[in-house]
């Protein structure tokens, strides 16, 4: 199974991108990962939120296929601990689909379609963050999820 996070916009950050870098190589021996930035929506202060959310999603949707397993990353989505995703994971990856397509949308979430489109929604905290920084730490649970289900000593409990 390939998985794949969707992003709006390109990673900037430097010490972020290190990091997401650092993940990718290491993650290599496991799973087939790969993040992939969407373009930027230009003249975001020219258009209001909800617009701007449709032309997003209008952008998600075109890039999905219908037989992805598609899980939004979203503030009202379902929290876990890193073994009860390390669980969800391994059941997505024994599910037969080619692609789990994880999404972080833009700044204002993400349109109705999507969210209609959407297999499920996970929340990596109640707390919020930049989208950058949820590209290395989904990144990173991902890793660790990966070595939960190889049972190598990366998690400690």
């Amino acid at each position: 199974m390939e998985i794949i996070l969707l992003t709006v916009g390109k990673t900037t950050v430097d010490f972020v991108k290190e990091g997401i870098e650092e993940y990718l190589r290491r993650l290599k021996r496991y799973v087939s990962y790969k993040i992939v930035p969407l373009p930027d929506i230009r003249q975001t202060r020219t258009i209001t939120p909800d617009l701007q959310k449709e032309k997003e999603g209008e952008t998600i949707l075109q890039f999905l296929s219908p037989s992805d397993f598609c899980v939004l990353l979203d503030e009202r989505g379902r929290q876990y601990t890193s073994v009860e995703f390390s669980s969800y994971l391994q059941k997505i990856m024994a599910s037969g689909r080619k692609k789990a397509v994880f999404v972080v949308g833009g700044p204002y979430g993400f349109s109705k379609p999507v969210y209609d489109r959407a297999d499920a929604m996970l929340s990596l905290s109640k707390m919020t963050f930049t989208h950058e920084m949820i590209r290395l730490f989904f990144t990173e649970q991902v890793y660790r999820a990966m070595t939960i289900l190889k049972g190598e000593p990366y998690h400690h409990e």
